[in-house]
């Protein structure tokens, strides 16, 4: 197996194609079976490491698999939290035994957790290794909490679970026993904590590094104490559950929260510099396709909304719901696909070019489908019909090259502040390959003491292929993040702040380091 693979490095390789007439011929005079990618890459990091061989870009980029993973810069990892119930009983949400309230134990997502035992450690340690063995480079982790109301999940818990993703991020096991920590319940909140410093500080230069965690939970629950939580886990982004802002069809579905619920959150997880995504649910009862879409235009005309990212949650009928026995008893129609299609590419025009949308369906499995939508490559469809958008993920450059660029600045009223989208784009801004968002506003009697009367960088991130750290490739690393962070400095100080705050992933931090920033009450913080 290693000579083969080793005289298959040696081949000229340059597209797909190549790669797949060298297994072809490798696997005849070898008399093997084809050679896996994974295979390959497994032998060709061991080279590498071992100083046998140099790095061939191109080569990982045509074994990688689902290149697209990591093309947006960082390498996801969701992890999913074990069942703790939830605060509220909505009725298009399923309920099965074991399983996060919403979830489904065929969902994919659920399945590897289920594997896992839904242990934070193991989920962690998996999906890294999974996208190593598939090409990736997953140096820079977004980590993706899920599981429903992270809000109503034990204290204890929460801590513990997300000490567990760090260690799991720290301890570089692949490919040896798991070894598992599993006494949160005996430990106190304080040895907790201290635990997770720990792991964090040990994140900062450890070679796979947390750079950004999203948790994701109800406005209802939003307050100061757990924005508090949020910042010491190392949260930077959450997604809210917005569903639809529209108090008479949030009462109807059983929510149990309006729409002043979901601007009290946003505002106060702006202000304390948090990203923020919503959760959009085109198809609840008593909603209509009109509504849906005059609903969605008003969360970027009010500017008590203004999310930075949209999920598209297609309302669909699956069993163990109160809404199942609605449309069981007529009472309830999904929509059509053709006007769930027209309504999504409705929307998707009028979605501002600081937004970015990063689904369009939600990742059920058909057959749990009673009724609604069962189109997964739903994207794919519409760009297949030439529908076009101007949201961030269908900017983003992939695998392009950087060529000549302009700064651009957008500013836009956000939740009693002014947002600043500052961007690198392509001279006809059909391509984006960096950004920063800047907010400015006035004190939030809630926030800390750190953050007032300073200037917020919410979020900076250079787009193009993963670069691990240290190496010079591709867009990222070629002082584009440091241009951008100048250029929202000299904003605020134009407009009279004296003091920048920035809300960092732990991974992160030492690269604000460098820029001259100094780590205060988890922000990383600068006179300007």
């Amino acid at each position: 197996m290693e000579n083969a693979v080793k005289e298959l490095l040696k081949a000229n390789i340059s597209t797909h194609q190549d790669l797949n007439k060298i297994k072809r011929q490798i696997s005849k005079k070898y008399n093997i079976k084809i050679l896996q990618n994974s295979e390959i890459l497994k032998i060709y990091n061991i080279l590498v490491k071992e100083k046998k061989r140099k790095r061939n870009f191109q080569l990982e980029a045509i074994l990688r698999k689902r290149a697209v993973r990591t093309l947006s810069g960082i390498a996801p990892v969701a992890v999913l939290t074990k069942d703790f119930g939830c605060p509220a009983d909505c009725a298009y949400c399923p309920t099965e035994a074991r399983v996060p309230k919403s979830y489904l134990s065929n969902e994919p997502a659920v399945m590897r957790a289920i594997r896992c035992k839904y242990d934070p450690y193991i989920q962690t340690q998996s999906r890294l290794k999974a996208l190593i063995a598939n090409g990736h480079n997953p140096e820079k982790i977004e980590l993706i909490v899920i599981g429903g109301t992270w809000s109503a999940i034990p204290v204890k818990y929460k801590y513990w679970y997300i000490k567990e993703c760090f260690r799991a991020a720290n301890e570089q096991y692949f490919d040896k026993e798991i070894l598992v920590e599993k006494s949160w319940e005996k430990l106190t909140l304080k040895e907790l904590k201290q635990q997770l410093l720990k792991e964090q500080k040990k994140n900062e230069k450890a070679k796979y590094r947390i750079i950004g965690i999203t948790l994701e939970t109800r406005p209802d629950w939003i307050n100061k104490k757990e924005l508090e939580q949020m910042r010491e886990l190392g949260c930077t982004r959450v997604e809210l559950g917005a569903q639809i802002i529209d108090d008479k069809v949030l009462a109807k579905n059983k929510r149990g929260h309006g729409v002043a619920e979901i601007i009290n959150a946003t505002k106060s997880l702006k202000d304390w510099g948090f990203k923020i995504t919503y959760h959009f649910m085109p198809g609840l009862p008593w909603s209509s396709a009109k509504n849906d879409l005059e609903k969605f235009k008003q969360l970027f005309i009010d500017e008590n909304f203004q999310p930075d990212q949209i999920k598209f949650y297609p309302t669909v009928v699956t069993k163990g719901s109160l809404l199942y026995k609605w449309w069981r008893d007529g009472n309830y129609k999904p929509y059509s696909n053709q006007v769930l299609q027209k309504l999504i590419i409705d929307c998707k025009k009028v979605v501002p070019e600081y937004v970015r949308i990063i689904r369009l369906i939600r990742d059920i499995p058909a057959e749990s489908i009673v009724a609604g939508n069962v189109i997964t490559n739903l994207r794919q469809i519409m760009q297949q019909k030439g529908v076009k958008c101007r949201c961030i993920r269908c900017r983003e450059p992939k695998q392009l090259a950087i060529s000549n660029y302009k700064l651009r600045i957008t500013n836009y009223s956000s939740s009693g502040g002014m947002e600043y989208f500052v961007s690198f784009e392509s001279k006809d801004c059909k391509t984006l390959y960096g950004f920063c968002r800047l907010r400015l506003s006035k004190n939030s009697f809630d926030i800390p003491d750190i953050l007032k009367n300073a200037a917020l960088i919410r979020e900076l991130h250079v787009y193009g292929e993963l670069t691990p750290i240290g190496e010079q490739k591709s867009i990222q690393h070629q002082g584009l993040g440091r241009k951008l962070l100048l250029k929202a400095q000299k904003i605020a100080k134009g407009k009279g702040f004296k003091k920048i705050a920035i809300i960092s992933g732990v991974g992160a931090r030492d690269y604000y380091r460098k820029l001259g920033y100094i780590l205060k009450d988890t922000y990383m913080i600068k006179c300007i």
